[in-house]
């Protein structure tokens, strides 16, 4: 591995380029390489065997376009195969994963709700973070049905998104949470949304800025930091690229987009 090469960031669509814009924030002259499984989308309803194959072959993607480190920019993923992709490939790999421990620490209500895949909720890595921080306090936990392909299609303002919302977020309020856990890279893309129903007093979180620090010390670390260059950006998508291409749209860097079947 050589600091010249890209960071490759896969996601079961588009929702990983919310973490995508935070490590270009943080990290300028890197390039990178990210792969939207859109076809594959969500990965939250999927068995983790059908979780770790799709991992795989977009690890191996990544890895034939000589990406030096990589990011698992799902929820989903990362929860259900990192441990499998760190045992059998060697290159270092980011996880993402709801960001339990912030707002159970920081919770005065000693109430927080998360919002996420079934396939998140359900895994044994986030029990275990779950049970390692939530123990005295109200955890709200609500899959997120339906939100991922309505993101996918660009509907993130449409009367469907917002009756959801009302559904997932409304039992939330009620029993008074003072954090919002975003434990899916799809959902920050709905936050216009989610304050208009839970208000000013609610901390949203999600886990963009925290990812982003991580990928850096570990670049750091490994010295495979890149100099001061013109970075690149290069997406693939197996499905249309009308939406990524709108999400991607007033970014202050310049990006190839290239739909792919993969």
């Amino acid at each position: 591995m050589n600091t010249e090469q890209p960071i490759g960031l896969f996601d079961s669509g588009i929702g990983g380029t919310s973490i995508w814009k935070e490590i270009v924030k943080l990290l300028p002259y890197e390039d990178t390489i990210y792969l939207a499984d859109s076809s594959n989308a969500p990965y939250g309803q999927k068995t983790q065997k059908k979780i770790i194959e799709l991992c795989v072959k977009n690890t191996e993607l990544l890895l034939s376009k000589g990406c030096k480190i990589i990011v698992v920019a799902c929820n989903t993923a990362t929860t259900n195969a990192i441990d499998f992709l760190r045992k059998n490939y060697n290159v270092p790999f980011i996880g993402i994963e709801p960001a339990i421990k912030p707002a159970a620490l920081y919770s005065k209500t000693e109430a927080i709700g998360i919002l996420a895949t079934k396939g998140t909720l359900s895994s044994k890595l986030f029990e275990k973070t779950a049970n390692e921080y939530t123990r005295h306090i109200t955890t709200i936990e609500q899959v997120g049905e339906g939100l991922v392909p309505l993101i996918e299609a660009g509907k993130t303002n449409s009367s469907e998104v917002k009756n959801l919302l009302k559904t997932y977020l409304e039992p939330m309020l009620k029993h008074h949470i003072d954090h919002l856990v975003l434990g899916c890279t799809h959902y920050p893309y709905l936050i216009p949304e989610i304050r208009k129903i839970v208000g000013n007093n609610v901390q949203i979180i999600d886990s963009g800025e925290a990812v982003a620090r991580q990928t850096k010390n570990v670049l750091k670390k490994l010295d495979l930091q890149r100099e001061a260059k013109k970075s690149k950006h290069q997406f693939y998508i197996n499905t249309s690229s009308t939406t990524l291409r709108n999400l991607l749209h007033n970014s202050s860097v310049s990006f190839s987009v290239e739909e792919l079947n993969f």
